[in-house]
């Protein structure tokens, strides 16, 4: 499809939607949310059409003034002069427009779980875990998204086995969703005597979160089970069964709850982790399809794929997927540049998927 069919079809839609809203007092509430989210998604892409189609309009007066100038060299000059501004912004301009009209991932904008966990590399590991689950936290802090600690397993001196953060707020997925992945850590451990650099990793896994219309998990296929919580070391926290495990029998996922005191509240989150994962592996096997097209993939959603390192020693941080590396270590586990990394993923992904549409149109 041509850059100016896209256009007219999403003009069309606009005005189908609007057409469509103005009857609303047929419309059940569902698809009114629906729809008003639909216009509002539609109208920054429906103003860059707009300018598009301007600049190209003023282009076009421009070139008949430059032909009807004669002799005329001053008219001959403002044309000339209006047609080399336009020229310089249009192609911007359309390049933007088609960033706008790129298929967008239908869950950028859903809330994530978070999910990090210690990998090779003993203490150390869990320690880093640690520090990228707390890194997550305080980016999300900063993009003003609720940060909802699910659940931790500590190691005791600081470090975590693993933990789970459900993470609310707008555009939460797009942001992270390519987060997830092996990251590696390189640094001398408080405990290393010899000062030696030792090599550790942490597992990231970013889920869009699954609402229940998406996933339609049966009774039948859980194996639910209850025990009594238990603290870092083994140490009791709590004198009834309230902790929850819960078993999905046809894909053997395992998710397990032991934060709250009430069972109740335990199994309402573990129900929330397990329908995350099983949405996100029909994600994962669709993606899968698709990719076979896609070598040059930003995030192929491999959890065991190494995505980025952390030197200490150095100071950087090399994302190893798009070759960039940045000496802002500390300000990125922070959370302060973090953005940075995720800004440059999503522009290599977006770069990606425009040579492949153009690459389609050329075919076509």
């Amino acid at each position: 499809m041509s850059l100016d069919q896209s256009m007219d079809k999403v003009l069309a839609r606009r005005a189908e939607v609007e057409a469509r809203l103005s009857q609303a007092a047929d419309m059940v509430p569902a698809e009114m949310t629906a729809l008003s989210r639909e216009l509002s998604e539609l109208r920054p892409v429906c103003e860059q059409v707009e300018l598009v189609r301007r600049l190209e309009s003023d282009r076009a007066a421009a070139e008949l003034l430059l032909a009807e100038a004669g002799d005329d060299a001053e008219m001959q000059e403002m044309a000339q002069q209006e047609i080399e501004e336009i020229d310089a912004r249009l192609p911007e301009s359309q390049q933007a427009l088609q960033l706008l009209l790129l298929p967008r991932d239908k869950d950028d904008a859903r809330n994530a779980i978070l999910e990090v966990r210690a990998g090779t590399g003993g203490d150390e590991a869990a320690l880093f875990a640690a520090d990228l689950f707390g890194m997550y936290q305080r980016f999300a802090a900063r993009h003003g998204w609720r940060f909802e600690v699910m659940e931790i397993s500590e190691t005791g001196i600081g470090g975590y086995k693993e933990a789970t953060a459900n993470i609310a707020g707008s555009d939460v997925f797009a942001r992270l969703k390519f987060e997830s992945g092996v990251h590696r850590v390189q640094r001398v451990p408080e405990t290393e005597a010899g000062g030696r650099i030792h090599t550790s990793a942490a597992t990231v896994a970013v889920l869009p979160e699954a609402e229940d219309v998406d996933i339609d998990v049966q009774e039948s296929d859980l194996r639910i089970d209850v025990f009594r919580a238990s603290g870092p070391g083994g140490q009791s926290v709590n004198t009834t069964d309230s902790a929850v495990r819960i078993t999905h029998i046809p894909t053997g996922i395992v998710v397990s709850q032991q934060d709250e005191k009430s069972q109740h509240k335990n199994r309402a989150k573990a129900m929330k982790i397990l329908r995350a994962r099983l949405y996100d592996a029909e994600r994962a096997r669709l993606q899968a399809e698709r990719a076979a097209s896609r070598k040059g993939q930003v995030g192929s959603g491999d959890r065991s794929e190494r995505i980025r390192t952390y030197n200490f020693p150095q100071g950087r941080v090399t994302d190893h997927r798009i070759n960039l590396t940045l000496y802002k270590l500390e300000k990125i586990v922070a959370g302060e540049a973090l953005d940075e990394v995720v800004e440059a993923l999503v522009s290599e992904d977006q770069a990606q998927r425009l040579a492949e549409g153009n690459a389609d149109t050329d075919a076509s």
